[in-house]
């Protein structure tokens, strides 16, 4: 079988019967057509030497012309075999009409042109050429028996030779073109198929990059996401025609920030991941010329980031712990009891009193700070329990509440589960809240007799549990916001940068996360979201 009437080659197929049912088209009106010039009669007429033979070719042609449009239109066999059974008989029936007109004088002979040129255009060149070189023949010995016969002079074999020119090169000229027409088709065909691989390609390394983006054109629609962005920002919504507003309105905000400012300066404002346990950075990247237009942007999981630089942070600290703690713990002894001591002298007045006041505080500081240190630097390794939060919770505020003197009833806690349970070392995450709730007493604000509030409650759509410790105090500023979770750094006096730092990482060591928000009017929220309960080793 010829390659362009493979089943497999679905346009030139297609092109195929295309043809050969305008074909039939011909078919139908070239009979049709003789007999009207017949019917004239007269010098009006078409002049036919053999009435009976030339009505009995018509109606044949005719009927041959209507069922060839059924075995086309219902594709009875392949496109092939129908070429080469309608080439056949278009030669037999034309060659009968020609003989009954006449032959090549009666001008019939260019009704083999059609049928000729179009079923060239269908077959490979060797086949087009045959198929002229038959009909050539077939027109040279029908003239030829007609001058042997006397019917006709010498000198219409010019015009039988003139018109076998014409079918031939139409012939040659019909199969160039299909050849061409396929040549061009299959290049175009490699081509989109090229591109189709290039673009399942892309696609494949787009949704199997560790990075997470997406492309977002200039009505704020999304018009790729990868898997993993689709998971930052949530895989129920955020899928390619989605409005970026309706999956993370803060993500919209830092684009039209990014837009409205410098082109190339990143927005300054992240905002949390869907599941509510991640900080995610935006970065944005134009892509082509138009303002607005595209935009790639890249959602990096600063908690990611921040873990490595932690880790970069707690080596160096236990470093400088193991080799200098020694040396600084004796001199502030020493300083500490020499100030105790020179205190509870009874010749010193209330000024040197004060002295030694600010000699043992500082002390009692300095060694806070050289605890906090060797404790980050001597961690051991965490020993998780299952436990139940509302339960644990009780018990903690209790002992916070007698030790610190607060009035429980300035700690409002909300328990949307009383059955929700946590996978995590209990002494941290005490350590943990203590600090939290003391942060809260210390710089937060009495409103209706609560100066703390904590909540407990489970994420949407991650399931996971968190809990939240929340306050009416002035909150943090916003140059501030990205350092909290640094140590040795403090927005407030007295402090030692370290309590926020290490309840981060005891977080981390239990698989938890730690995070801030700024409260909506004033004051601040620190929600530390648990271990993902499919996660949990047991």
């Amino acid at each position: 079988m010829n390659p362009q009437f493979d089943r497999s080659n679905g346009s030139a197929l297609a092109l195929s019967w295309r043809v050969l049912g305008l074909l039939n088209l011909y078919r139908v009106l070239v009979p049709l057509v003789l007999v009207s010039l017949y019917s004239l009669g007269g010098g009006r007429g078409l002049a036919v030497d053999s009435p009976r033979l030339f009505f009995s070719a018509a109606v044949f042609y005719l009927c041959f012309g209507l069922s060839s449009v059924i075995f086309v239109r219902r594709r009875l066999g392949t496109a092939y075999i129908q070429t080469i059974v309608q080439a056949t008989l278009d030669i037999v029936v034309l060659m009968l009409l020609l003989h009954a007109c006449g032959g090549v004088a009666g001008g019939l002979g260019l009704l083999l042109l059609v049928p000729v040129g179009s079923l060239a255009f269908l077959l490979p060149p060797r086949s087009a050429l045959f198929l002229a070189a038959v009909t050539i023949i077939a027109l040279l010995a029908h003239t030829i028996w007609q001058q042997v016969t006397g019917r006709v002079d010498i000198n219409i074999y010019a015009t039988a030779g003139l018109l076998g020119i014409v079918l031939f090169t139409i012939a040659a000229a019909a199969s160039f073109v299909a050849s061409s027409m396929r040549q061009s088709e299959d290049l175009v065909r490699q081509k989109d198929l090229d591109l189709a691989n290039l673009a399942e390609l892309s696609q494949y390394i787009v949704q199997h990059l560790r990075e997470s983006l997406l492309v977002v054109d200039a009505a704020d629609s999304i018009r790729l996401i990868n898997e993993s962005a689709a998971e930052i920002l949530g895989d129920q919504q955020a899928v390619p025609g989605a409005l970026v507003g309706e999956v993370s309105p803060r993500l919209l905000y830092s684009l039209t920030t990014w837009r409205q400012s410098e082109r190339g300066q990143d927005a300054p404002s992240s905002f949390v991941a869907a599941d509510g346990a991640r900080l995610i950075q935006p970065h944005f990247a134009p892509l082509g010329g138009a303002s607005p237009g595209p935009t790639l942007i890249f959602l990096e999981d600063t908690s990611l980031m921040a873990e490595r630089v932690q880790q970069s942070k707690l080596a160096a600290l236990g470093r400088l712990s193991a080799s200098i703690a020694h040396e600084i713990r004796n001199p502030v002894g020493a300083m500490s009891h020499a100030g105790q001591l020179l205190a509870e002298s009874p010749v010193i007045g209330d000024g040197e009193r004060r002295l030694t006041d600010i000699i043992r505080n500082n002390s009692e500081r300095v060694s806070t700070i050289i605890n906090n240190v060797l404790q980050l630097s001597r961690r051991e390794a965490t020993k998780p329990t299952r436990l139940t939060l509302a339960h644990w919770l009780d018990d903690f505020l209790n002992e916070f509440c007698e030790t610190m003197q607060v009035p429980q009833e300035r700690i409002a806690v909300q328990e949307e589960t009383d059955d929700l349970e946590v996978h995590i070392d209990p002494s941290h995450l005490h350590q943990v809240v203590w600090n939290l709730c003391e942060n809260a007493i210390k710089y937060g604000e009495a409103r209706d007799g609560i100066s703390v509030e904590i909540k407990l409650s489970r994420l949407s759509p991650s399931n996971r549990p968190y809990l939240e410790v929340s306050d009416r105090g002035p909150g943090i500023e916003a140059k501030a916001v990205d350092r909290i979770f640094e140590p040795f750094f403090t927005g407030r006096k007295g402090g030692t940068g370290l309590g926020l730092f290490i309840a981060r990482e005891l977080c981390q060591l239990n698989r938890a996360v730690l995070l801030y928000e700024p409260r909506g009017g004033d004051g601040s929220i620190f929600r530390i979201v648990f271990s993902d309960p499919q996660r949990w080793e047991e």
